[in-house]
């Protein structure tokens, strides 16, 4: 079939074949396929959508344009968490080695940031000789001997997306609920996952803001995955405040750290991080059940095992031996730092976490553009958790910043950003669902 037919078909609502899909996908991925087409391709798909079949058929292809890594020499079950992207959700840099060091073997391909949320790739980049894009064999050889490895999408795992994503990008057909999935889910297939679990954001600071909006999204990526022959779960998480109580790079890679030395107990971010290590625990079969999963989680951190296990794989990606006895030592500070202080007393009733996002990017802690250097010392610290009474001149939180300028135009942008008053909403729970299939 041409690819105008497929358009065409598509464009009038009709089921495309698995083997449809995969031609025009494979002509795209070749450049046999034009922009303009696969621009019709995807505004097509974003009015008529496609069935669950499609989607499957559309992430396995978009998996098969390029290599397919196997795992099976490793001997331990492959897993991986994908997040859909947040304000201060460094979850990857702590759950990692958590389930690491518990059996599992966790080989995370991530991302830079997009629009308002972090990247944890710009986060691993704060700590010095950290190297992203290390290369199959040394990732293989990480992966075998500590457990997990973190690194960048290499060329050759699922291309085809990377020609779709830029187009969808130009082309407002970012949100369409298909294309979201088969971006996501192509690349993680990619890795030669047997189970995945998936963080799907709601609220302020997330890409969903609707409940329903996250749902199903969250839904659309469990049967896909699992249609493809991976075992999958999903937790619907809240993001109408920042998950850990700082934003930025350098600044989430020490509350990392700190979170693996145990001193961030009842927090929310241990209450999501432990969530979804108990489930991929008990999606690799470790455990039996979601308990089960939280104590052996808690066990790992408290003996300190997973924090070996992170100071282990930074060292083998080519970071400092001691980077978890010095974090400091190997990583950029910035030169000012602002309090920001309650301008009146009463509860923090509510926050717009995206804009705290923007704030850490008007820092210079994100990029406007893609060409944009990121300046990874910048960011935000010491945010109080909603439904803190606080008094006038109470600290609420601390920015980090390279002059006092960018500085001052945070501080307005966190006080304009933050409700205060003696009543109304205050924190919604962490956990929002469960979704699996």
């Amino acid at each position: 079939m041409l690819p105008q037919e497929t358009i065409l078909a598509k464009r009038n609502g009709e089921t495309l074949t698995a083997e449809e899909i995969a031609r025009f996908v494979e002509g795209f991925t070749k450049g046999e396929i034009s922009e303009g087409q696969v621009a019709a391709f995807a505004m097509a798909v974003w009015f008529k959508g496609m069935r669950r079949d499609e989607t499957v058929a559309l992430t396995l292809a978009m998996r098969d344009s390029g290599d397919v890594l196997d795992w099976s020499d490793i001997g331990r079950p492959i897993a991986d968490k994908h997040s859909t992207g947040g304000v201060g959700d460094n979850v990857s840099l702590m759950l990692a080695p958590i389930v690491a060091s518990l059996g599992l073997a966790v080989p995370m391909i991530s991302g830079r940031g997009l629009g308002h949320t972090g990247g944890t790739l710009d986060k691993l980049e704060s700590i010095a000789g950290y190297n992203i894009m290390s290369g199959e064999a040394v990732f293989r050889k990480t992966v075998r001997e500590v457990g997990c490895a973190i690194i960048g999408q290499t060329g050759d795992l699922a291309p085809a997306d990377k020609r779709l994503y830029a187009i969808r990008d130009v082309t407002a057909t970012v949100d369409s609920v298909p294309l979201i999935t088969a971006s996501i889910l192509s690349k993680k297939l990619a890795a030669g996952l047997e189970t995945l679990v998936l963080d799907v954001k709601v609220g302020s600071g997330a890409f969903m803001s609707d409940m329903e909006e996250a749902r199903a999204l969250a839904r659309s990526l469990v049967e896909v995955a699992n249609g493809a022959g991976v075992k999958t779960s999903a937790l619907i998480t809240d993001m109408n405040e920042p998950l850990a109580d700082c934003a930025g790079n350098a600044v989430e890679v020490i509350h990392a750290v700190e979170f693996l030395k145990g001193l961030k107990r009842g927090s929310r971010s241990e209450t999501v991080t432990l969530a979804l290590a108990a489930e991929m625990l008990l999606s690799a079969g470790v455990v039996s059940n979601a308990v089960e999963g939280l104590a052996k989680a808690q066990e790992a951190i408290s003996s300190g095992r997973a924090l070996e296990t992170f100071g282990r794989m930074i060292a083998s990606l080519g970071g400092p031996a001691d980077f978890v006895e010095r974090p400091w030592a190997h990583m950029p500070k910035a030169a000012v730092e602002l309090v920001v202080e309650a301008p009146q007393a009463g509860m923090l009733t509510s926050c717009r976490a995206r804009e705290i996002g923007m704030a850490v990017i008007g820092l210079g802690g994100g990029r406007i553009v893609p060409s944009d250097t990121v300046d990874h010392s910048v960011g935000v610290t010491d945010f109080l958790p909603l439904g803190t009474r606080v008094e006038k001149g109470d600290v609420i939180a601390r920015i980090h910043a390279r002059d006092e300028a960018s500085a001052a135009r945070a501080r307005a942008e966190l006080l304009a950003s933050y409700t205060i008053a003696e009543g109304g909403q205050t924190s919604r729970p962490a956990i929002v669902e469960r979704i699996s299939s």
